[in-house]
Formats: structure tokens, C-alpha cells, sequence
């Protein structure tokens, strides 16, 4: 059996969640036709929280040691719930595009309280990924702009980019302290406690649903949310949170791609020019210096001069 390297699992892991993460922009859309941003989230979070419920009951998963749930509330308030009604809310305040353009503040955010509040280096090659990454995300949001912004809709993305990139901050040192499942499931459980006033919407409007909203509602919870945050917290346990955060350029160029398949819109040239330029940053944030190869440590010893 061939054995695959931690690195190769935690890239393969990133890929997993960047994808899921997508999709959730396109069931979004469908799911928030008849769902309010509170009633939505709470939904995809209950989801979430049964199904990985269900895998830690069937893994005996316990509860995670005392030390890991000052992260995983943290995490579980900000990102599992505070940023999945702001950018549901906010979705509805402003066009697509600036959406996206808002909410990609969050990888610097990340970059820059995982520098300052984990010790994160910033090598050169990050810093230069994450600017030619941002710029195609600018380059993408402005394409995809429609005018028709509100400043409320602003606020509340920038706000869900903000509380995404502290959830993150947060949830590095308790992977140090739990497992993957123990910190996620838990973080999903506080994410849909906080979500509890929305009790009464999310029963209202279920009951007038029609079917395809409420399976992605069903379908975000189990996978974008109950998988992808899995998938995540495995690769961010392995490597800086900061490269990690800069791994999810890649989610607006993958969103054009899948909104061009699935829902028909084509992008414009500008618009696969930004996507283009998400991933060549993501591939340089990602990439390693080569190694200079010491001639002493190869070379053939030379020969002592005899006097």
C-alpha cells in the first residue's frame, strides 16, 4: 500500500473544502429564495451538527478537554454562527460581486492576526500570493458588480470577514488540544445554539419551502459546512493559518466556473482574468523555495597537497 505524505493529505484536504465552500455560494442563492439569513443559517447548521453528531457517536468521539473550549467557543460563535447570518444577511443587501470582493478582506485578516496573535511567519512568497490573489478576487467582484449596493450589505460582509478571520485565529490552538472532529463538531453545536432565536422563521418558512431550496439548505449543512469545516481544520492542524486562509483565493474563481455550469451565467473576459489570477496567487502562496544544495555536502573531497 502506498503511503502518502502528511502535506500531500493536508493539500488534498484544502482542495476538498475550497470546492465545497463554492458550491455554497451557488445553494446560497437557491436556498435564500425562501429562506431568511437567520432561518438559513440555523438550518444548515442543524444539519451540520447531526450529521457530525452522528460520526462522533459511531468514531466515540468524547467531549474535548477543557483547554480546547476557549477556541472552539470562540470559533463556534464568530464563524458557525456570526459570519453565516452576516454574509447571508449581507448577500441580500449588495450584489454578488461585491460580496465577494468584501468578504476576501478575510485571508488578510487572517495573515495578519495569525502574524501578530500565533507567531505566523510571512514569508515573501505568501505576501506576494495572497496581493496577486487579492487582486484577481478585486478584479472578479468589480466584473460582477451590479450597482446595486447598499451600505448596510457592505458593513455586514465586512463584518463576516472579520468574524471568519478571528473564528480562524481561534480555532488554530485548539486543534493543538482536540481532534478535528472534537473541534468542529463542537464548533458547529455553538454555531446553532447561537442561532436559536431563528427557531420560529427557520419552522415558518420550512412549512412554505419548496422542496429544492430545503434539500441545499440540507445540502449545505452536510457538506459545505458538516465536511468542508472538517476537511479544513485537518489541513489548518497541519500547516499556518495564514497559507491556509490564503488557500481560499482559490473559492471565486472556482464560484465562476460552477455559476457558469450550473446556473448558465457566463463570465466575461475581465471576470476569467480575476479567476485566473485567484489561483496563480494561491499557487504562489503555496509554493516552497527551492532548496540551495550545499556544493561541500556533494562534492568530491579534494585531494591533500603533500608538501
Amino acid at each position: 500500500m502506498m503511503n502518502v505524505s502528511p502535506s500531500r493529505l493536508a493539500a488534498a484536504a484544502a482542495t476538498v473544502t475550497v470546492v465545497l465552500w463554492a458550491s455554497a455560494f451557488v445553494s446560497i442563492r437557491s436556498a435564500g429564495a425562501a429562506y431568511s439569513p437567520g432561518a438559513l443559517a440555523l438550518g444548515r447548521l442543524l444539519a451540520g451538527a447531526l450529521t457530525l453528531g452522528a460520526i462522533c457517536l459511531v468514531r466515540r468521539e468524547g467531549w474535548p478537554p477543557r483547554a480546547a473550549w476557549r477556541g472552539i467557543a470562540i470559533s463556534g460563535l464568530l464563524w458557525f454562527g456570526f459570519y453565516m447570518v452576516a454574509l447571508n444577511w449581507g448577500e441580500q443587501q449588495v450584489d454578488a460581486g461585491t460580496a465577494a470582493l468584501v468578504v476576501n478582506v478575510g485571508p488578510l485578516l487572517i495573515a495578519l492576526l495569525g502574524a501578530r496573535l500565533l507567531g505566523d511567519p510571512m514569508p515573501p512568497r505568501l505576501l506576494a500570493g495572497m496581493a496577486v490573489s487579492f487582486a484577481g478576487a478585486v478584479t472578479v467582484g468589480l466584473s460582477m458588480s451590479g450597482g446595486g449596493s447598499s451600505v448596510l450589505g457592505v458593513v455586514l460582509c465586512l463584518l463576516a470577514a472579520v468574524a471568519y478571520a478571528s473564528g480562524v485565529v481561534a480555532q488554530k490552538p485548539a486543534l493543538g488540544r482536540a481532534s478535528v472532529l472534537q473541534v468542529t463538531t463542537f464548533g458547529c453545536l455553538v454555531g446553532a445554539v447561537v442561532c436559536l432565536p431563528f427557531t420560529g422563521q427557520l419552522l415558518h418558512e420550512a412549512a412554505r419551502a419548496p422542496l429544492p431550496a430545503t434539500l441545499n439548505m440540507v445540502y449545505l449543512g452536510v457538506f459545505p459546512t458538516a465536511l468542508a469545516f472538517t476537511t479544513w481544520a485537518y489541513a489548518l492542524s497541519r500547516t499556518t493559518a495564514s497559507r491556509m486562509g490564503a488557500t481560499t483565493y482559490a473559492v471565486p474563481a472556482l464560484v465562476v466556473l460552477m455559476s457558469w455550469l450550473a446556473l448558465g451565467e457566463v463570465p466575461g473576459p475581465v471576470t476569467l482574468v480575476g479567476g485566473a489570477l485567484c489561483l496563480a496567487g494561491v499557487a504562489v502562496s503555496r509554493s516552497r523555495p527551492h532548496r540551495r544544495i550545499s556544493r561541500t555536502a556533494h562534492e568530491e573531497p579534494r585531494p591533500e597537497r603533500v608538501s
